[in-house]
């Protein structure tokens, strides 16, 4: 051996790697990059972000989990807090922008104790206690309210969208969303409720105002009727739910028929006939006046069909299916022979209207339905896109509440007073715990302070004067964003779930946390063997190979 070092080659060649503090420094200043941008959009005074994407779509939003979901964010760290705001949008539906602003300030904190020398480690132990302190309060101060209360109900709906593009007609809005969860809502046990938020179906179609929005008891399908000489209105309607087609099924495997003469011909074409036209007896004879179906309808069903003063539509998505079976009370049948009148669903009125350029299939009016739907309208496309994002988060955010029936004042009031709390436990500890739970307390008063700053107001006048009011022990003052000032808000009705903010919490710092125990970033690069070669050629997979 010769005394020279030989150079040992561990990672592969291109592969970049950054230690230390530099990847912290890195993964925490990209973690903020993305915090930055959907801070202005937090709050009723926050602005919205126009997205266009690599086909020249663009979204107009102010979503959080939206606006982050349209970006193409490169960074590894970045895409952490891309995944909590998408976990909190499907887990709770709201406060997505507040748990990426949580995040991004928590770790701005902790930047600035590591830089002091403080182990990650003993900041991350610091943050976790700090965070179940931090819930502990929130039970504390958070009120049991009733889950079928409508007019409270109205209150969450009316704050969820009141930072929204909707927030002029949140009033009538929110009174179609509370009606539509409380319509499908399932009581289990004693004042305890489940909602499926699939059975409110949300359709959106362009035209009109956000005030034309409707909440129809039952059903909306984007169909029209099959024939022509079909009645486009039934009031009083039977429905009957079919999941086979009215068709005449071809045969498993090859078959030949062997004609001799013209008459077996006829015979063949009238059997066919005769066939089809007992298919559309059955239908009437169970006293069926709507017939609709999820698969095909033949040309010749149809004209008996249309004869019979039956009113169908075909091909209605499976999902579909099931809920106007929940919303008419019809039983889904697979077997034309097995319909009975006792299958049949009811609905005052089973109507075709035109809807903008598109005629689409009412089935409105039913008795007690378990599936509703919310037609949304609006002057653009754009315009209903966001309506509809803005809708699904009232949904949701109401939804929270009668599933997990307590909520706490909104507009960063609870936030004041859970770091003012935590301040004072923080004092309790010893160490450097100590430092770390008070970050967590500067990290969660960010929220009501970038509400201020988005409405205008001065962000140390805000922060000295919530501290004093907070100090009276009532989680009731926060951020009047309207009109620019600290103020009761529960006078002035503003309410958020208990559920969103544990939610917001918990990702923030969980998140936050993961961020901040990496301390080594290694990154393959792609060499241009790994690359596939264009044109599909052999070795080199074209469009079937990538990852679309």
């Amino acid at each position: 051996m010769s005394a020279q070092q030989v150079p040992i080659v561990v990672l592969k060649e291109g592969t970049s790697e950054t230690k230390g503090n530099q990847a912290q420094r890195n993964n925490i200043t990209a973690a903020k990059a993305i915090a930055e941008i959907v801070r202005t959009s937090l709050g009723p005074r926050g602005m919205d972000k126009m997205l266009v994407d690599s086909l020249g779509d663009v979204t107009i939003t102010n979503d959080g989990a939206t606006i982050l979901k349209e970006i193409d964010v490169q960074h590894p760290a970045a895409k952490m807090m891309v995944e909590i705001s998408k976990a909190t949008d499907n887990e709770v539906g709201d406060g997505t922008t507040s748990t990426v602003v949580l995040a991004g300030s928590l770790l701005e904190k902790a930047e600035e104790l590591i830089t002091k020398n403080v182990h990650p480690t003993v900041v991350v132990e610091g943050f976790k206690k700090a965070s179940y302190k931090a819930i502990e309060t929130l039970r504390e101060i958070a009120t049991k309210v009733d889950p079928a209360d409508k007019a409270f109900l109205n209150k969450i709906a009316h704050t969820s969208m009141a930072s929204k593009i909707v927030s002029a007609d949140s009033k009538e809005l929110s009174e179609m969303v509370v009606d539509a969860v409380l319509a499908v809502a399932e009581r289990s046990g004693d004042d305890q409720y489940k909602v499926d938020t699939d059975n409110i179906k949300v359709e959106k179609k362009a035209g009109g105002s956000i005030q034309d929005t409707k909440l129809i008891h039952g059903v909306v399908l984007d169909k029209e009727v099959v024939h022509g000489g079909m009645p486009k209105r039934i009031e009083n309607a039977k429905i009957a739910v079919i999941n086979s087609a009215l068709e005449i099924e071809k045969t498993e495997f090859d078959a030949k028929i062997n004609i001799n003469s013209p008459d077996q011909m006829q015979q063949f074409i009238e059997e066919e006939n005769r066939m089809l036209k007992a298919m559309v007896d059955k239908v009437s004879a169970a006293g069926a006046n709507v017939l609709l179906c999820q698969k095909g309808i033949d040309d010749i069903a149809q004209h008996y069909l249309a004869k019979a003063g039956i009113m169908a539509i075909r091909r209605i998505k499976e999902s579909d299916m099931y809920k106007l079976s929940k919303a008419t009370g019809a039983r889904i049948i697979n077997n034309l022979n097995e319909l009975a009148a006792s299958d049949l669903g009811f609905a005052k009125v089973v109507e075709e209207r035109k809807v903008e350029t598109d005629k689409w299939v009412f089935v409105e009016g039913c008795k007690n339905p378990k599936s509703v739907s919310i037609l949304v309208r609006g002057g653009s496309q754009r315009v209903v896109d966001e309506a509809e994002r803005s809708v699904h988060d009232a949904i949701m955010a109401v939804k929270d509440v009668v599933e997990y029936p307590y909520v706490l004042v909104g507009g960063g009031a609870p936030e004041a007073l859970v770091s003012l709390k935590l301040r004072e436990w923080a004092a309790t500890l010893s160490g450097r715990a100590q430092l770390a739970a008070e970050k967590f307390a500067d990290g969660i008063e960010t929220i009501p302070i970038v509400l201020a700053e988005n409405a205008g107001m001065d962000p140390l006048d805000t922060q000295v004067q919530l501290r004093s009011k907070s100090s009276t022990g009532k989680a009731r003052y926060g951020i009047d964003v309207i009109n620019g000032k600290v103020a009761d808000l529960a006078a002035k009705e503003i309410y958020e779930p208990l559920a969103v903010k544990e939610q917001i919490i918990n990702a923030a710092t969980e998140a936050a946390c993961m961020i901040l125990r990496i301390d080594d970033v290694i990154a393959s690069s792609k060499t241009k063997n790994d690359m596939p070669k264009p044109g599909g050629g052999p070795g080199g997979g074209g469009m079937g190979d990538m990852d679309m």
